[in-house]
């Protein structure tokens, strides 16, 4: 199977082939600063089954070890990549052309999470 996206303007589209290897929301503090959100939704895919195409990914290094990619135009997030997954890359599902086919199993830094914040979903957390 053939997953598609692209960023808010379309300048930057991306292929992920297959099944993700896991699918999770993340309540921790950097990613709902990257996304102005009060959680995200990744899905990991091995980096070598993802291609991005169009305009040049801008990256940035949000902490050590860790670098987050955006489009240069519309300034969408795209990608998460951490050292200590080098192999791996996390797409922001949100970015998806069928976001739904990509249901989240589980939460990751669960006590990160914003107060209000009570998902009601029976999910697994982890911290």
């Amino acid at each position: 199977m053939t997953r598609t996206g692209r960023c808010l303007c379309g300048a930057t589209t991306f292929t992920a082939e297959g099944e993700p290897e896991w699918v999770t929301f993340c309540h921790c503090e950097s990613c709902r600063r990257a996304t102005s959100s009060p959680a995200t939704v990744f899905a990991c895919f091995p980096a070598e089954r993802v291609v991005f195409q169009g305009d040049t990914l801008q990256e940035y290094a949000s902490s050590p070890g860790v670098t987050r990619s955006f489009c240069g135009t519309c300034g969408s997030p795209l990608s998460y990549r951490t050292d200590e997954r080098a192999d791996q890359i996390d797409l922001y599902v949100a970015a998806f052309d069928a976001p739904e086919d990509l249901r989240p199993t589980r939460h990751d830094f669960y006590g990160e999470r914003l107060s209000w914040m009570i998902p009601g979903d029976g999910l697994p957390t982890r911290e």
